[in-house]
This record gives structure tokens, sequence and C-alpha cells, in this order.
């Protein structure tokens, strides 16, 4: 299958954004204060038993949400690495300096099947695993380490976690309406023709610019608040 075959056949659209934490309630404050939210905070989502996480999600417009996630320090350690490279050493040492912008979500949709695609293309795409969060059950690409997708060698957070949702209600749907939308997804890599090569395969280059940087790869995403225009990292 070509690069622009793909592209067509498998348009991807941006599910949520993710930010990392080390705590929900650092994370939470960090989102507040970054785009400047006054009446509308993040709600406390759930717990992700499977991973030892949870989370707070903000409705943003267009279906799209934002998730606040963190190490659930009640939930016992859980028997796989959990997902988002929070178990990663570099990952907590970032985390140190505080809450950050680290990953974004880009959903399947139907008919298409993600374990279907990710059986044909397993050098391409990360293994699918089955998960639940109350009345929610969902397909994700999660690689067995625990970390961030990457192709080559180059990810960092730029290339999306793939998602299919196998109920009918998205979590977006139950939030309130923020007024918040996001503009503009942003990525800087010192590989950025890697990176921008997978996302063309994957049909998700139209969801984010990315950008070639000498130094970390970084992930950024500019909103339009009822406050005026917004930045996240």
């Amino acid at each position: 299958m070509t690069a622009s075959h793909a592209a067509h056949y498998n348009a991807l659209k941006l599910d949520h954004l993710v930010v990392a934490a080390e705590t929900l309630d650092a994370g939470e404050a960090h989102v507040i204060e970054q785009l400047g939210l006054t009446e509308i905070v993040p709600q406390r989502g759930g717990k992700h038993a499977r991973m030892g996480t949870h989370n707070s999600l903000l409705g943003l417009w267009g279906g799209v949400y934002l998730e606040i996630i963190a190490i659930d320090p009640d939930a016992p350690a859980p028997e796989r690495a959990r997902w988002f490279g929070l178990d990663d050493e570099a990952v907590r040492t970032r985390l140190a300096r505080g809450p950050y912008l680290a990953h974004w979500v880009a959903r399947v949709e139907r008919p298409r099947s993600l374990p279907r695609w990710q059986s044909q293309y397993p050098q391409r795409l990360a293994p699918v695993i089955a998960m639940q969060r109350g009345a929610l059950t969902w397909q994700i690409g999660v690689p067995d380490d625990g970390s961030l997708p990457s192709w080559q060698g180059a990810g960092q957070g730029l290339l999306p976690t793939l998602i299919q949702w196998d109920t009918p209600q998205h979590p977006a749907d139950a939030l309130p309406e923020t007024g918040c939308a996001v503009t503009l997804l942003r990525g800087f890599h010192p590989q950025a023709t890697t990176v921008a090569d997978q996302l063309e395969w994957l049909g998700a280059a139209g969801l984010v610019n990315v950008e070639a940087t000498l130094v970390e790869p970084t992930l950024v995403a500019e909103f339009e608040t009822p406050n005026g225009p917004r930045t996240l990292r």
C-alpha cells in the first residue's frame, strides 16, 4: 500500500490530547492556568485498573477532549508497564519539572478495525489491548514496554496513539461545554522527516504540523478560548 493510498483509506481524527502529571491536582492546575479557565475546570474521570492510572477530563469543541493522566497512588502496581511512558525514567524526570502536554490520541472509526489493521502491519503499529473505565470500553495501541509510539526510533509523543471506541458514547459527550477549541497542534522533532513520513502513512498528516528542531521533541497545542488565544505546552 502506498503512503498516499494509506492516507486516503486510513484518515484519522483527533480524539484527545494527553497532559501527563505527577498528580491530578498538579495537572489540573497546569491546564487551568495555561488555558485561562475560570468557571469551567477539568472533571475527575475515573481509574484505569489495568494501568494503575487515573484521569481528569476537559471537554473541547468538536467532540475532542483533553485528558490529564497520572499514576494512581492508591492503585496496586500493574502487571505490565503503564501507558504513555509513565514508568520511563526520562518521563519521570520530566514530570518532576511539572505537568506538560505529552501526547495526543487519534481515533480510528468503524467500519475499519484497529485490531485488524495492527495485525496487518505489526511493525508499524503498536499492539492493541482492550480497556475499560466504567461503562466505556475501547481498543488502544500500547507498546509492550509502555512507551509512546515510534517509527524508526522517532516519535517521543508526536506520533499518535491509536484508539477505537467500542461503545457509542464518547467521553466528550458527557463533558460540559468549555468554549475551548484546539486550533493547531504543532510538533518539533530532530527527525521531523521520519515523523512526517509515519504520520502520512497513518493518515494523520493533516492533524499535526511537524517542524525540525535541534533540541528535545516537543508538542504544543494552540487554542481559542473564551478569553482569547492560549497555548498549552
